[in-house]
């Protein structure tokens, strides 16, 4: 059976993450002795040995959503966003002119990849909104390289998640570069899946349990607050601007 919690899984807060499983898996009462890290997330969603990862709302609604079972969705508490909801983060060079996302119409967007409802889908749909587009997008394969890409000049805007938002302003000394210019609306966040054939039940009871018997430490650590059953229908209904 496979377990990954990689979405949230920068190497600092990695041994948190390993007894945030280490509580599921005792309280499932079965399940692999480790997360898995080596693995392609895509080969990882949709294996048979599937028994629970977490995943972006974009693979789901796209790809995923009629090939797995949906579990429930960790809330993270995030300021302005209903319970298991998050936001993306516009960020900026701290030293740019600018102030707000309309400031940098025409210029050059990082985002981490195009299916990524974070970094690119939710950014893109609230600056369509504001009627700002881009001359250059630039793919960066994670939130943590679009950050730096915008810190060290080669972009000029982009969109992270607000949970690795906050993550980074803990341990990556990257965001003195950087500044906040807006976020987007809330969308549902990051979802736990399981293999299609799987009871979902006793998975999220025990990811449940699990949060409550976390060490306020590792449930600092993790930024985790609960866990909520968001309906499928949600993560369908988010809309999907057009790829790169």
């Amino acid at each position: 059976m496979i377990a990954f919690l990689g979405m949230y899984d920068m190497p600092a807060i990695q041994p948190a993450n390993d007894r945030f499983w280490d509580r599921i898996r005792t309280h499932l009462g079965m399940g692999p002795a480790r997360l898995t890290r080596d693995m392609d997330p895509w080969l990882i969603w949709r294996s048979a040995d599937l028994l629970v990862a977490q995943a972006c709302g974009m693979p789901y609604r796209l790809r995923l959503h009629d090939a797995v079972s949906l579990v429930a969705t960790p809330d993270y508490g995030l300021p302005g966003c209903p319970p298991g909801y998050y936001h993306s983060v516009l960020i900026a060079h701290a030293d740019a002119s600018g102030e707000r996302p309309q400031d940098f119409a025409g210029r050059r967007f990082a985002y981490n990849e195009a299916l990524s409802q974070s970094g690119w889908a939710a950014p893109i749909t609230h600056l369509n909104g504001l009627g700002v587009a881009f001359d250059t997008h630039i793919r960066t394969g994670a939130h943590a390289a679009s950050a730096r890409s915008v810190a060290e000049g080669h972009a000029d805007m982009a969109g992270i998640d607000a949970v690795t938002w906050a993550l980074l302003c803990e341990h990556d000394p990257v965001v003195r570069k950087l500044k906040v210019i807006g976020t987007t609306n809330p969308t549902p966040g990051l979802p736990l899946i399981t293999a299609r054939d799987r009871d979902t039940a006793p998975i999220a009871d025990a990811i449940h349990a699990a949060i409550d018997d976390l060490a306020p430490r590792d449930r600092a650590a993790l930024h985790i607050k609960g866990l909520i059953g968001i309906p499928a229908a949600a993560y369908l209904a988010v809309p999907n601007p057009r790829a790169p």
